[in-house]
């Protein structure tokens, strides 16, 4: 809607402002013909041709191609009817903007067709001109010429403008597109990890349901627990057919370890078995978390330390975590490029965006003290 409002504006002071050229042409060409004894011929005459040439600029880019045959016509019309030595000066402005009007605001073949026949009519004009017996032909016909070409290369580049903010705008709806496939991706991969999460959790209700129910010699008792054995037990073939729905083809991570922090150390080496030295400091007590928490902590620093390994060229990390009675905070730091000079975040930081949302965390990147790209996240914490 603003660009729309936008264009309309611009096209408004566009057509005032041809409509105030116009009328200033058409002012000047009187006041030269009418207090001017220099003048030769029927001031009338003159006077009409004069405003047939300036008049029509009003629609010089509307109708660019038109305004060229009108002014040609003029001109055509004032070498039969009333030829003069003295012609008046102010339509050959109009001629000049005319001709660039009709190369600017048309396509090529339209303005080959309007800048010929305006030149071969000025050509014409002055070829029989009483007063110039020809000799300003080649002059005249190359300001002409001039002033064509530069309508010419004025549409040029404005042509090229349109193509590349159509391109611009192209690139920009693809991008906003693959960023929320890249979330709608990471949040459908947060399923799955919680999918895990609550089918182990399941998993231990079914068998402790099934053990007490086994040893029990209460009649009551047993039936309650057959009765949270057997919905345990359909809650967790449906989150089996859930997760069949959000795993990706060839999708294998129901086969890796259940990520976790306790598992950093292990991340850690894989890194630095790449090239990376990378430092872990623990700062506080560490402490049991919820499992979901937990997942979503190792894929912070995961994703953290694969941007440092695939954008950062960085050659030194490091990894902080600082535990306090109701905050961890995890930050991972490298001595790479820095933050890019696009302040939008890349796909994998949508993704960490994503979880730490999800436990009403916060996020924040920035250039670390290291010299490269810093990556801090602070997940609230359950008092212990």
């Amino acid at each position: 809607m603003w660009a729309a409002q936008r264009h309309r504006s611009v096209r408004f002071v566009r057509q005032r402002g041809d409509l105030i050229l116009a009328l200033t042409l058409s002012a000047l060409a009187i006041v030269d013909i009418w207090p001017s004894d220099y003048i030769i011929g029927s001031k009338p005459i003159l006077t009409l041709f004069a405003l047939a040439s300036t008049i029509p600029l009003v629609w010089r880019r509307s109708l660019p191609l038109a305004v060229a045959v009108t002014v040609s016509a003029s001109i055509l019309l004032q070498v039969v009817l009333e030829p003069t030595p003295h012609p008046p000066d102010v339509p050959f402005i109009a001629w000049m903007i005319t001709a660039y009007s009709v190369a600017a605001y048309t396509d090529q073949r339209r303005a080959l067709l309007g800048g010929g026949i305006l030149l071969a009519t000025v050509g014409l004009w002055t070829s029989i001109s009483p007063e110039s017996g020809g000799s300003d032909i080649v002059f005249i016909s190359f300001i002409m010429a001039g002033f064509w070409i530069a309508g010419r290369v004025v549409r040029s580049r404005n042509v090229l403008a349109v193509e590349l903010a159509k391109r611009t705008q192209e690139l920009e709806t693809e991008r906003e597109e693959r960023a929320r496939f890249a979330v709608t991706e990471e949040r459908a991969r947060i399923a799955r990890e919680l999918h895990d999460v609550v089918a182990h959790t399941l998993s231990v209700i079914v068998v402790q349901a099934g053990a007490e129910r086994l040893v029990t010699n209460d009649l009551g008792a047993s039936e309650t627990l057959t009765s949270i054995e057997r919905t345990s037990r359909d809650a967790l073939a449906e989150m089996g057919r859930l997760l069949g729905m959000l795993r990706a083809e060839g999708d294998a991570s129901e086969l890796n370890p259940q990520p976790s922090l306790a598992r950093i150390d292990e991340l850690i080496a894989g890194v630095r078995d790449t090239g990376l030295d990378v430092d872990l400091i623990v700062e506080g007590e560490p402490r049991q978390l919820p499992i979901g928490l937990d997942v979503s902590a190792f894929r912070i620093v995961q994703e953290a330390l694969t941007n440092s390994l695939k954008h950062g060229r960085c050659k030194h990390a490091r990894v902080r975590l600082r535990w306090t009675s109701t905050l961890l905070e995890i930050e991972v730091a490298d001595d790479g490029i820095g933050p890019a000079a696009d302040p939008r975040p890349g796909h994998g930081l949508l993704g960490l965006r994503e979880r730490v949302a999800m436990f009403d965390g916060a996020l924040a990147t920035g250039r670390s003290d290291l010299g490269g790209f810093n990556l801090s996240a602070r997940l609230p914490l359950q008092p212990a």
